[in-house]
């Protein structure tokens, strides 16, 4: 009797500690590995996607006159290409980073809300088979821009604009769940004696983050509500005629829409402060100021929303207040460049991969900055205000800034993830097909902007050709450079090439998670390995 006991017992823990295989173990999985590798693919597919419609418009820009798509198509596409990239691309992708390192830097066992965070992630594609589908109901997919403005969005849109709006929403959801997970775990499941002030950098980012998001996305889900009931339902939030204001769209959606900017961007710091020490084999300068400024990036994010709508005619006061509070954000985010520059000043830095987008990182995202700052002067943005300018701008931030930090991270930690080491050669050829033709896609939009250029438009006058073929040219270069990372990765994917030894950047004992704070010695003298 006690021996069929045993092995009723044998079996009922032999069935608990059955894993299950094949497609179930991805879709019920509550382990933070399987789902920040979920998010991780996720967001590379829709990366792809949103860059092929981009290819798409610029396909037709390449030369002036309408050659390969109608304009409503070309509306769509813009509108489409923003919300993939921005909600699909790359909060998705540090969202899924947040996923597998946070709790190993903070030594936890898993996220906190393992089950919610399995929740955030499958409701994600569900919201862009919804967005995408929106594009083949009658009257056409959503044409408005990913800002969605009204009375765009509200009096001239196709019914499609139902199924934006729902999408929306459950991006939303997921960001929200997204990030009280990462507050939940960092608060309660920190290793002893891992204090606020040793956290890693990259967990100091994505806890401010976090925080960031939860106050940001319920107003995006109001202002969609409103134009969904502008829409359908007869309210006039946004019409003049029943007594509502289209400004009034643009104050709500900036409201979220510039901390957003900084959702994207503030990861990227964190991963940048990680890779610089790593590979300059110096602790990082400044931890304490680091942390103060990317909590003042995003306590002053709040405070620069209408720097969008200088144009709207607002009160010249509230104009001024707004120019001053964008050029103050400039600070806190000169004082993070001026440490990572300090942190490699004399260091040991070896040019692995990792390093060389952490650095092309440094350089192209100060170019963001400073032609953010020109655009925060109130008199002169009525000259830049929607011209490519802006779109230059933007995607230095965006693309030189939140994607190639977002590429640094993998290279840096794709050994750490496959346990084999990246193949070196593709991922330098890689890196350098992306800086070359980042920079001719996204460098000559500045002179056709400042010369007059509007932007959104499928056609424009003869005296920009030259340049936008340069431009098309070297968009049509950054997205197959792409196919590239892709081959990198699934090189690892399918462990192909040599075991990743247990620390993988030699002579980075120790910088490699978290760096001592303050430093052993000066920063700015040699380190004793290197005497």
């Amino acid at each position: 009797m006690s021996t069929v006991v045993a092995d009723a017992h044998d079996a009922h823990d032999e069935h608990h500690d059955h894993k299950p295989t094949g497609i179930k173990r991805w879709i019920f999985t509550t382990n933070h590995k399987d789902i920040g590798t979920l998010y991780l693919w996720f967001s590379f597919i829709m990366f792809l996607l949103g860059g092929s419609f981009a290819l798409m418009i610029r396909m037709e820009l390449f030369q002036p006159g309408m050659q390969v798509i109608d304009p409503h198509f070309f509306n769509q596409m813009t509108t489409m290409h923003g919300v993939i990239m921005v909600f699909g691309a790359v909060m998705p992708a540090f969202t899924g980073l947040a996923n597998w390192m946070v709790p190993l830097m903070i030594g936890a066992p898993d996220m906190a809300l393992p089950r919610m965070n399995n929740w955030s992630f499958w409701i994600l594609p569900v919201a862009f088979l919804i967005m995408l589908s929106s594009m083949f109901v009658p009257g056409g997919g959503p044409a408005f821009g990913w800002t969605f403005y009204a009375p765009l969005s509200t009096t001239y849109s196709a019914d499609s604009t139902a199924l934006f709006v729902f999408a929306m929403h459950i991006m939303g959801m997921s960001s929200i769940m997204g990030a009280i997970n990462v507050i939940v775990t960092i608060m309660n499941m920190r290793a002893p004696g891992m204090t606020y002030m040793k956290m890693p950098l990259f967990v100091w980012t994505w806890f401010i983050t976090a925080f960031l998001l939860i106050a940001v996305m319920p107003v995006l889900a109001g202002v969609v509500t409103m134009v969904l009931t502008d829409k359908f339902f007869g309210t006039s939030f946004f019409a003049a005629a029943g007594g509502g204001d289209p400004v009034l769209f643009q104050h709500l959606f900036w409201f979220f829409g510039h901390p957003e900017v900084y959702i994207m961007i503030l990861p990227s710091f964190g991963i940048v402060s990680a890779i610089i020490p790593a590979f300059a084999r110096k602790p990082l300068f400044g931890y304490a100021s680091m942390v103060y400024a990317t909590a003042s990036i995003a306590g002053l994010s709040f405070l620069v929303w209408a720097h969008h709508m200088f144009t709207t005619g607002m009160p010249t006061v509230a104009s001024l207040m707004f120019m001053y509070m964008t050029m103050l954000i400039a600070v806190p985010t000169g004082v993070k460049v001026f440490n990572w520059v300090s942190t490699m000043w004399r260091g040991a830095m070896t040019f692995e991969t990792p390093m060389l987008f952490a650095i092309a990182f440094v350089i192209l995202f100060t170019i963001g900055g400073l032609s953010g700052i020109m655009l925060a002067i109130t008199p002169v943005d009525y000259q830049y205000h929607d011209t490519y300018f802006v779109v230059a701008h933007f995607h230095y931030v965006l693309v030189s800034g939140a994607v190639f930090s977002i590429m640094a991270a993998a290279y840096y930690w794709l050994p750490k993830w496959s346990g084999v080491m990246y193949d070196e050669g593709l991922a330098k050829l890689h890196f350098w097909c992306s800086l070359i033709s980042v920079n001719i896609l996204f460098f000559p939009m500045h002179f056709v902007g400042l010369a007059g250029m509007p932007r959104r438009y499928p056609d424009y006058a003869l005296q920009f050709a030259d340049i936008n073929a340069i431009v098309s040219v070297g968009g049509f270069l950054f997205g197959f450079s792409q196919l590239i990372f892709l081959a990198v990765v699934l090189k690892c994917a399918m462990k192909k090439g040599e075991k990743a030894p247990a620390k993988p950047w030699e002579g980075a004992e120790g910088l490699e998670w978290t760096v001592p704070s303050p430093a052993p010695y000066h920063t700015f003298d040699t380190p004793p390995e290197v005497k």
